[in-house]
């Protein structure tokens, strides 16, 4: 192994090192999550029922693939920038945190967290805010 790839290697500790973080033990769960930078807003992706209206329980993989292909999401965390460009957003902010909102399907990162998944979109992403996100149907 070369010298510089023994001191990549050395930068990561190792997975029984991390168990167990005691400073995260009074952090809420929104306060670990990651908090964006900029003009963007943090969202969580509409996981949808576990099952149908006629009663049909739908397998974790569903639900999971629903999450992954939804439109529709509640704003977690926004952005120090987020809606502060007056030319852009000449009206004021679009949406706020604790909203329901629709984006592009293929908008934003997204990344994986404990029990799920979060993007990062823009701000100018943002395409409608909605009351109940069991309005919009995903196909």
């Amino acid at each position: 192994m070369t010298e510089a790839a023994q001191k990549v290697e050395d930068l990561y500790i190792k997975e029984e090192g991390r168990v167990l973080d005691p400073t995260l033990l009074d952090k809420t769960l929104l306060e670990r999550m990651p908090t964006p930078t900029g003009w963007r807003m943090l969202i969580l992706p509409y996981r949808g029922k576990g099952q149908t209206d006629g009663g049909i329980h739908l397998p974790d993989k569903v639900v999971e693939e629903g999450q992954i292909q939804t439109v529709v999401g509640y704003i977690l965390k926004q952005g120090p920038l987020a809606y502060k460009d007056t030319e852009k957003f000449p009206q004021g902010p679009w949406c706020a945190e604790k909203d329901w909102i629709v984006f592009p399907r293929y908008a934003g990162s997204r990344f994986r967290i404990e029990g799920g998944e979060v993007r990062v979109i823009n701000d100018d992403e943002v395409l409608a805010t909605i009351l109940d996100p069991d309005d919009i149907i995903n196909f």
